[in-house]
């Protein structure tokens, strides 16, 4: 079983039920952040599901400088704040150099690490000395043993709130497999371990916006076998409408049809945990 991480009132791990981040990819508007988070919260409470808010303020691995990248760190960071007020959820979002862990950690109460910049020490150490949980997102190029040195990088400065997140590994050119394998193997260190489901089915080269860059129907499928492996919250990109959202149009799933996911994968999580304790 791997230890508790508290994100205000939301219980990561332990014996505690699954939780829940999502949101849009990137925040492209406060209207739509204030739509998108009112709506999941109402569904969580009425599942009783723990949710942390999750939107990038901005995307700096973009394919193209022509594509939309978010408002940048200090509005991006006022908006997040206003949904923060507003409904009181925990916000994440991820940051992409040192400079920026500082202010972030003003506002956000999960720091990510993109998975292409895991193992930027300076990057990991930036966050961490926030003290604000860190959430980790493994490298598509990563065996998933290589983020416990991730691991011992954040407790060399005595934070301890640490997440890691599963979110598929490189198969080939553009294509990324999920191993279910890693996520007990991630739960090794003793930290609670997250799957990223609508990452985990980008198909990388073809821009986000095309039909053809994400495999969405596949979200239930990877969801309900993430969650029977074990892991203690799914990463969900969600949108009120995908075919127009400004990033990862392509691979994330309905705001609609997220409660009944949610349901599923809940029933799941009951079993599952009875799994672990054996």
């Amino acid at each position: 079983m791997t230890k508790t991480v508290s994100v205000g009132k939301v219980k990561i791990g332990g014996k505690n039920p699954l939780a829940l981040i999502a949101g849009p990819c990137v925040i492209e508007s406060q209207q739509l952040l204030m739509d998108t988070a009112g709506e999941i919260q109402m569904i969580c409470n009425r599942l009783k599901m723990s949710f942390i808010f999750k939107s990038s303020f901005t995307k700096d691995n973009r394919s193209s400088v022509d594509y939309f990248e978010g408002p940048g760190l200090e509005q991006g960071l006022e908006m997040l704040a206003q949904v923060k007020r507003t409904f009181g959820v925990p916000i994440l979002s991820d940051v992409h150099n040192p400079t920026q862990a500082e202010k972030a950690g003003v506002v956000l109460d999960v720091i990510q690490i993109p998975a292409y910049m895991s193992m930027q020490t300076s990057l990991v150490l930036a966050a961490a000395h926030t003290g604000k949980v860190v959430n980790v997102k493994k490298g598509q190029f990563l065996h998933p043993l290589d983020l416990h040195k991730v691991v011992k990088k954040i407790e060399s400065t005595g934070n301890q709130q640490i997440l890691l997140t599963e979110r598929g590994s490189s198969f080939g050119y553009h294509n990324l497999v999920v191993d279910m394998r890693a996520l007990p193997m991630l739960r090794q260190s003793g930290y609670p371990v997250i799957f990223d489901i609508t990452h985990s089915l980008r198909i990388y080269g073809v821009p986000s916006s095309d039909p053809q860059g994400g495999t969405p129907i596949f979200v239930p499928f990877l969801g309900r076998a993430g969650v029977a492996a074990g892991c203690d919250a799914v990463f969900i990109e969600t949108h009120p409408d995908c075919k127009n959202a400004l990033c990862d149009a392509s691979s994330m799933w309905p705001l609609q049809k997220l409660e009944r996911l949610l349901t599923q994968l809940q029933e799941i999580d009951l079993v599952a945990k009875k799994w672990l304790e054996d």
